[in-house]
């Protein structure tokens, strides 16, 4: 059973005052931009209003006890935190792509995913509409919503708004980006980033500790970190893998991932614009076992 189902009326209705009182003027991120978006203002993320999303389906795509046998029960999320120049969802994240849902209609999505069959429900990107997520999942709770739910974001997260879906997330599932603060402005407009992420990822670890798995090999709660490896900045992946192996997040898994291709404004970048080679990922691969980060996954190349 999901740890939402553990909350009572009153705490549900605690939480939504919470993210609706960061809704407008829109602070639910570390940007804190600030947008009247009850006035139809959208933010830096380009949410305004309106809950709006890209699509949702069964994903098979995840780490295996994220997708499982049956799969993991997507929502992507239109919009994001981050400007990242090589997002390969840039037409989602950049463009806003997608189309408005009503609060009830993403809890009838919610229901419809979990007939079907999905493990989860898995919130891709979902930082701006917190308040509507938490408005819908309040409702299918209601209705008998039981599967876990996966927070799947960008890792550009404030602690006090990750501390207030605890017993509401079971699963988070966070990039952990960079560790160098220039790369992360210059690469995804964004300042700060390694210091909040750490205490973002942080917390997320304190409420939920390490990855449990069932008896069927389908995660039920705990944290994945994941990290993409950028051709020609490996020693921001080192520092990354550094970090957590030296830190209280040295238990928790860890997905490596090699599958960068070039993507949207990578171009920019001399590096960026060519996949990663198999020197570089086994260099990293080889420096995450040495940090003793074997617990999780190290994707091909």
């Amino acid at each position: 059973m999901s740890s939402y189902n553990k909350i009572d009326a009153e705490a549900w209705e605690e939480k939504i005052r919470f993210f609706k009182s960061n809704f407008s003027q829109c602070k639910l991120c570390p940007r804190e931009c600030g947008a009247q978006r009850e006035s139809g203002v959208p933010g830096v993320c380009h949410a305004g209003k309106d809950l709006r999303i890209a699509s949702y389906n069964i994903h098979n795509g995840e780490e295996p006890p994220i997708s499982g046998r049956n799969g993991s029960g997507a929502v992507f999320f239109s919009g994001c935190t981050m400007k990242c120049v090589f997002c390969q969802n840039f037409p989602i994240s950049q463009f806003n792509n997608g189309r408005n849902y009503s609060i009830n209609e993403l809890s009838e999505i919610f229901l419809e995913l979990e007939k079907r069959g999905a493990h989860n429900i898995n919130l891709v990107s979902p930082t701006p509409y917190l308040f509507h997520i938490v408005k819908a999942l309040r409702i299918a709770s209601d209705n008998g919503l039981e599967i876990p739910v996966v927070y799947n974001s960008g890792g550009y997260e404030k602690v006090s708004i990750i501390r207030e879906l605890n017993n509401i997330v079971d699963i988070y599932m966070p990039d952990f980006k960079y560790s160098d603060a220039d790369l992360a402005k210059r690469f995804s407009g964004v300042v700060n980033y390694p210091k909040i992420a750490f205490e973002a990822i942080s917390e997320m670890y304190r409420q939920t500790g390490s990855l449990m798995i069932d008896k069927d090999g389908i995660a039920v709660r705990g944290i994945i970190i994941r990290h993409l490896i950028l051709p020609g900045h490996i020693l921001n992946s080192k520092n990354i893998l550094k970090k957590i192996g030296r830190s209280k997040l040295k238990d928790a898994y860890l997905s490596l991932m090699s599958q960068f291709f070039p993507a949207y404004n990578s171009t920019t970048d001399e590096y960026l614009s060519r996949k990663l080679v198999p020197e570089e990922y086994e260099d990293v691969r080889s420096y995450a076992i040495s940090e003793k980060l074997e617990k999780g996954w190290f994707q091909d190349i």
